[in-house]
């Protein structure tokens, strides 16, 4: 076939011709450069390319779908004929279902081509910096990337979009070293439509390697005590995986969501205001469309502490009878608050600066529990010294109300911008 764009025309024609009543394509090439750094060094070139095609039908509201990486005309066949099998075998449902008619669209973001010699040189000089400014830093991996990707969706209703982006990554692990003391590892990364600048002055990569530095010597915290925790940009988007996902499809769907039945209700603290901006200039790695067929937008899902919208798929929506979204989440922006992060640390009599957090899902009702790593002791306003892996435990509705401050900084990411956020009431357990 002659392009991609037909490719998706003879998926969609043949799933009709062999009976399916509802398909839907999505065809994606992914190009990457990449440059590996292992202990300290450049190890690794090299360019990837990956295809991927996902088809789905549905016939009497029973749904087939696969997914494959191989586009000869033998292989759709083939593939066309499994989708059958597999919609005929599985249970009806009438949830199932594909986006309505849109108008088709082109959507472009980001450099075409990488600039090899300009991630090189940039790779070059982070090594250097990160030697000679942290030289007690052992640099354990690093990947610089560039990832060029082109996605066409169809379905049979005349929906079609297609989609080009490119885009840059950079993910630092690392720990330090100071004779027989050994920090735990840490990493950062971002997602840039260009290199403008080095490495390290991107993200939270420079505080981060400086922290690695502070963190060789640890104390234990004795006792357990209820006290304040402030959480890092970096340290945030654990949180937020945690409520977005109570806000995702099968919680809604079982019942099992601590929000199910807070739609425009007050489930935060009114300082909090939380988006989600996939096609947001401000954001630079976000997406165009949504995987069930619909042109992504952004929205706000919490409004001065009110929540503003579920993250509802098609599916999702149309199991519950609750509203579909108008993305499928990520891309988080939320908004700055009015207290410099000095001012935070200030007004904690005794907590942890949370720099990374290791803990499970939530449970039904939202309780979670985990250990803090690479985080501070704060009493009295005062960064004190490096915790030894220190136990937290709380509520996640709960800690959402009892968000004490915001900070007026915030980190960009490139795929989140986010800021430092304090809460209270949170039990904190050492030896």
């Amino acid at each position: 076939m002659s392009s991609r764009k037909d490719i998706t025309n003879y998926c969609i024609d043949a799933m009709l011709k062999a009976g399916i009543q509802k398909a839907q394509c999505t065809l994606s090439d992914k190009s990457k450069d990449e440059f590996n750094v292992d202990s300290g060094e450049i190890s690794l070139l090299r360019t990837t390319n990956d295809t991927s095609l996902y088809m789905m039908g549905i016939i009497d509201d029973k749904k087939g779908s696969i997914s494959i990486n191989k586009t000869d005309t033998e292989s759709l066949d083939r593939a066309v004929k499994e989708v059958l099998d597999l919609a005929e075998s599985s249970e009806a449902d009438s949830a199932n279902d594909i986006s309505e008619m849109q108008p088709s669209k082109v959507f472009q973001k980001g450099p075409i081509e990488s600039n090899l010699n300009l991630m090189y040189d940039r790779i070059t000089a982070f090594l250097k910096y990160s030697q000679k400014t942290y030289p007690s830093l052992m640099l354990e991996q690093a990947i610089l990337d560039f990832v060029s990707k082109k996605s066409y969706f169809r379905n049979s209703n005349g929906v079609y979009f297609e989609s080009s982006r490119g885009i840059y990554h950079f993910s630092p692990t690392f720990t330090s070293k100071e004779g027989a003391e050994i920090s735990s590892f840490n990493y950062s990364g971002f997602s840039s439509g260009n290199l403008d600048r080095e490495l390290h002055e991107y993200g939270s990569i420079n505080t981060l390697m400086r922290q690695s530095t502070e963190q060789t010597s640890t104390k234990e915290i004795s006792g357990k005590f209820t006290g304040e925790i402030i959480i890092t940009p970096d340290c945030m988007n654990e949180f937020l995986s945690y409520i977005t996902m109570f806000l995702s499809d099968y919680p809604l769907i079982s019942g099992t969501s601590i929000y199910k039945d807070s739609l425009n209700e007050l489930i935060a603290d009114p300082q909090l205001t939380l988006h989600s901006r996939p096609v947001s200039d401000e954001i630079a790695d976000g997406y165009f469309f949504t995987p069930d067929g619909y042109e992504a937008l952004n929205n706000t899902i919490i409004e001065k502490g009110v929540l503003k919208t579920f993250l509802l798929g098609l599916y999702g929506a149309n199991k519950t009878g609750k509203p579909k979204a108008v993305n499928s989440g990520d891309a988080y922006v939320i908004d700055a608050g009015k207290h410099s992060f000095e001012e935070m640390v200030s007004s904690v009599k005794k907590g942890i600066l949370m720099c990374r957090f290791s803990g499970g899902n939530p449970s039904d009702n939202g309780d979670f529990s985990g250990v803090c790593k690479n985080s501070y002791y704060i009493e009295n306003g005062e960064i004190l010294y490096p915790v030894r892996e220190t136990m937290i435990s709380g509520n996640l509705g709960k800690m959402l109300k009892n968000i004490r401050r915001i900070s007026k900084e915030r980190i960009d990411f490139g795929s989140e911008i986010l800021p430092w956020i304090q809460v209270g009431n949170i039990t904190i357990s050492g030896k």
